[in-house]
């Protein structure tokens, strides 16, 4: 872990990096490198602002509520800030309003990621990654909706009765257009340069996490494919932000890497396409997004079992598929990373 360093910009780097679990200021410029270039691309700035603000503003929170000093300086404060200030712009029409909410919602996120500390990670273990994020998305974008000065835009998921199956396989440069843009969606990007600058950030702090996000990638993809998802959502990359954070989290971040970690990883990711789509249909009567929901359903039911391995009411099994160390690793200590 690097040395605790208390520039703001660095945390807040720092921050926008651990989205992919890292913890490389350098990354974090690649990620805002990869959102400026999107955001180039359509002419709509709003998110990378966005997520500037949303990033500065829960870093911030946590150093004004004096959180833990080397979960604020490793930026495991300000992720889920960062995804707040990217998300809400995306769904939410530009406004005055709009950008208050984004300062109240990242500022909630850090309120949120102490207390998923204090319970889930505290009590049992499981980190809470995005889970803040999903819960303060959910509640910001459901409640625009009863105010006048926030508008709700873009199209609700399509419910299952409504999608017309792929028949064919896309051609090659469709699939790597798809492959990148899976990694990108998890900033909410529908560029696939923006995918491979951030593909290209996560290489630079760790080799395997960016293995491990590549295999995501291409698994949903193959999966989405096969099972016949909606064209134009697998085509976005919708189908795949998802299960690239579960690969990464389960194969080599929250669990000890090994042959059998990583078909866990493999069935976990594969899960992690149906609960999408299960999700997708689930939140569309409400008009929300699934955000990283899918991950974060998935991650915690393969993280919980790491402690239970072993059948039960028998004992101990001598060689466990999983590490079942009882210490969160260092990168979620102290943290609902």
């Amino acid at each position: 872990m690097p040395r605790a360093n208390s520039n703001l910009l660095v945390q807040s780097l720092r921050g926008t990096s651990q989205v992919f679990f890292m913890e490389n200021a350098l990354t974090g410029v690649l990620f805002f490198a990869a959102m400026a270039y999107a955001s180039s691309v359509t002419g709509n700035w709003a998110t990378t602002i966005g997520a500037a603000i949303g990033v500065l503003v829960a870093t911030l929170t946590a150093r004004l509520l004096e959180c833990d000093d080397p979960s604020v300086s490793s930026g495991l404060y300000g992720f889920n800030g960062v995804l707040v200030g990217a998300a809400l712009p995306t769904f939410i029409a530009a406004s005055p309003q709009l950008w208050a909410s984004i300062v109240i919602g990242a500022a909630a996120s850090t309120v949120f990621t102490a207390a998923f500390s204090a319970t889930l990670t505290g009590k049992w273990g499981i980190p809470g990654s995005t889970g803040p994020f999903v819960l303060t998305g959910w509640l910001m974008v459901a409640a625009a909706y009863s105010f006048g000065g926030l508008h709700v835009t873009g199209d609700a998921p399509k419910l299952a009765g409504d999608v017309a199956g792929l028949t064919g396989i896309p051609a090659l440069t469709d699939l790597v257009a798809i492959f990148f843009r899976n990694i990108a969606q998890v900033y909410l990007l529908g560029s696939a340069v923006s995918g491979v600058i951030i593909l290209a950030g996560i290489l630079i702090a760790s080799v395997p996490a960016g293995i491990a996000a590549a295999a995501g990638s291409l698994i949903s993809m193959i999966v989405a494919i096969a099972m016949g998802a909606d064209p134009k959502a697998v085509s976005q990359g919708l189908y795949g932000f998802s299960p690239v954070l579960t690969a990464m989290a389960v194969g080599v971040v929250f669990l000890t890497p090994s042959p059998r970690v990583a078909v866990y990883a493999g069935l976990a990711t594969v899960m992690t396409v149906f609960v999408q789509g299960a999700l997708d249909v689930m939140v569309a009567p409400a008009g929300i997004p699934s955000f990283t929901a899918p991950y974060v359903l998935t991650m915690y039911l393969f993280i919980a079992p790491k402690k239970l391995m072993a059948p039960h009411p028998h004992g101990p099994v001598a060689d466990p598929m999983i590490d079942d160390q009882g210490k969160v690793p260092v990168h979620a200590a102290g943290t609902a990373r």
